[in-house]
């Protein structure tokens, strides 16, 4: 599988809706790491994004909103929140 910048956008926003939980979002960045491909223009990039999300369940390293917000710029995206009524 080729591992893009909007695969990993894709893959912290669904985290960050609660679409997936961090257990889910660390097991594909481990499965990314080591099966995956990333796209050749962007690979250190993303390699780096990836690896970061590989770690996340571990309790020095964590993953906070800011953490999300970092990696996305560095893959070249922002981070928007929209408040709905329920």
């Amino acid at each position: 599988m080729v591992i893009t910048k909007q695969g990993v956008a894709d893959k912290i926003a669904e985290y960050l809706r609660h679409d997936i939980c961090l257990e889910e979002l660390v097991r594909w960045a481990e499965d990314a790491m080591r099966e995956g491909e990333f796209a050749d223009q962007d690979a250190s990039a993303i390699a780096d994004a990836v690896a970061r999300l590989g770690v996340a369940d571990v309790r020095a390293f964590g993953l906070t909103w800011e953490d999300c917000e970092q990696l996305l710029r560095q893959l070249g995206y922002t981070a928007r929140v929209d408040i709905v009524a329920a």
